[in-house]
């Protein structure tokens, strides 16, 4: 009973891979001998059946041979030519050839006496064919044309012995033939039969092996499942197989064990984390709220003072009605400033602040300021940092066109692309120097002067808040050919916003 015991154990200890191995290596040899002695039975069977019927063929190749021969000597008594003469001997051989698979012994078997006669038949037809040949070519007329009758009429006398033979030999093979299918339909049915047995017998072996294989595994599945839903105080039955379902069982105890205290220890740790997380994420968002606060609110307010002095001076030069729509623009612009301070705004709604910019500029200027657009009015609706893009056209003015010779233009360009949105402001004014544009682009650009009369929204500041708008760098570009060749700004900026 110990033995018997200690027997089981040894079996249990085995691991896994090579109990599987052992069983389905042991089902797949037997399977591959039976189906090994199967196929060699299948195939005698075949091989058998395929000779049935191949001396039917032969004797059919045989008066095919023979016919052969008889066109090739007539051919040849008719036109006496080198190829038929040369066709007549291949012919010949040809035929010779096929008779040696005939029988030329004495017997009583029907089968073998008839082959007998027809290979004697045939030795005289050939040698009387060869008789005929020769008295062709001596020139012998009544000679040959009396042998080619003859030749005519053996070889007529052959042509029925062969049918004869042929018929004979078929029905012998149909026989057979019957026979071997029956055998071969026999073979079938046994393999079919012994490889359902092996079939049932494996599954029943390998149902026994993998049954105390399974069982365990699911119930470890139960338990993950339990725990996995936060539960550990669930335990696997406790087991002393060596094999991997005892080591798997035994670790995975273990580890329920710790993974409870470890839980319990994240998540203290992972709330505090969160709490540090959200203190920081919140200083992060002020910190930016203020730099955009403190970039948007730089409006000098000389720009307001002499704007509102310019009205007052067209109030007494004009009538209401010009100093009204002036007024009107001028609250337009700067309750827009105010408004938008803090939000973005659309393409449109920056465009329309461009245009009452460079309306009170012509007021100021007597229309020197020479402004034209051209717009994609497709994507008037998409959002934007708010005040972008009249600080271009102010640098434009202040930079660019102010105080030269010639008169100044601007064009400003909008331009819907499928991802971007490409902004154009170009000038035909003093041009920028290559360090000039290198310090508006890396920030460096000194506050001037010539800004005391502005709206105090920089280049500077525009770049700023387009990359804290977007957290993305290298939005703006500066292009100027040379010294009075004008200067071009592009703004290409992420298609973010709505359109219509």
């Amino acid at each position: 009973m110990e033995e018997e015991k200690k027997k089981r154990r040894r079996w249990r200890d085995i691991p896994l891979a090579t109990k599987m191995i052992l069983a389905v290596g042991s089902i797949m040899v037997m399977m591959l001998v039976i189906n090994m002695i199967l196929y060699e039975q299948v195939n005698k069977t075949i091989r058998r059946m395929d000779t049935v019927y191949s001396s039917n063929v032969d004797l059919t190749d045989l008066s095919a041979s023979l016919e052969n021969v008889q066109q090739a000597l007539y051919s040849y008594l008719s036109v006496k030519t080198s190829d038929s003469l040369e066709n007549y001997y291949r012919c010949e051989q040809d035929y010779r050839y096929l008779l040696e698979n005939l029988s030329s012994q004495i017997s009583s078997n029907p089968t073998k006496l008839l082959e007998r006669n027809i290979r004697q038949m045939s030795e005289t037809y050939l040698s009387l064919t060869g008789e005929g040949v020769a008295a062709k070519r001596g020139r012998n007329v009544e000679k040959y044309k009396e042998i080619y009758d003859q030749s005519q009429e053996l070889y007529g006398y052959i042509n029925s012995y062969i049918y004869q033979l042929n018929s004979q030999q078929f029905r012998n093979n149909s026989s057979s033939y019957q026979a071997l299918r029956e055998a071969l339909r026999y073979l079938e049915i046994s393999s079919l039969v012994l490889m359902a047995v092996m079939m049932g017998i494996g599954a029943l072996v390998l149902f026994a092996i993998t049954k105390g294989m399974i069982e365990p595994l699911a119930n470890l599945a139960e338990i993950a499942h339990l725990v996995g839903q936060g539960n550990f105080d669930v335990k696997m039955t406790k087991t002393d197989s060596l094999d991997e379902v005892g080591v798997v069982t035994r670790a995975f105890n273990t580890m329920v064990e710790s993974l409870g205290e470890y839980v319990v220890r994240t998540k203290e740790s992972m709330e505090k984390e969160q709490q540090m997380m959200e203190k920081e994420l919140l200083m992060k968002n002020h910190l930016k709220e203020a730099q955009l606060k403190y970039l948007q609110s730089q409006i000098n307010p000389h720009f307001l003072f002499n704007s509102l002095n310019a009205g007052v001076q067209l109030a007494m030069m004009e009538d209401a009605e010009k100093t009204c729509i002036f007024v009107e623009k001028m609250a337009d612009f700067f309750r827009y400033n105010v408004k938008k301070g803090l939000e973005d705004a659309s393409l449109g709604e920056e465009l329309t602040a461009v245009e009452n910019y460079i309306y009170i500029l012509n007021v100021r200027f007597a229309g020197d300021i020479h402004f034209t657009k051209k717009v994609d009015e497709s994507i008037m609706e998409c959002r934007v940092p708010s005040m972008i893009l009249q600080p271009l056209v102010e640098n434009a003015v202040n930079h660019g066109i102010r105080n030269i010779d010639w008169e100044g233009k601007i064009l400003l360009e909008i331009t819907g692309l499928e991802d971007n949105i490409l902004i154009r402001v170009k000038d035909n004014g003093k041009g920028m120097s290559e360090e000039r544009i290198r310090e508006v682009l890396d920030g460096c650009m000194e506050d001037t002067g010539e800004q005391s009369d502005s709206t105090g929204v920089g280049m500077n500041n525009v770049i700023s808040r387009l990359e804290l708008y977007y957290d993305k760098k290298n939005l703006v570009e500066i292009n100027s050919p040379g010294e009075n060749m004008g200067t071009e700004i592009i703004l290409t900026l992420p298609r973010t916003g709505g359109e219509k």
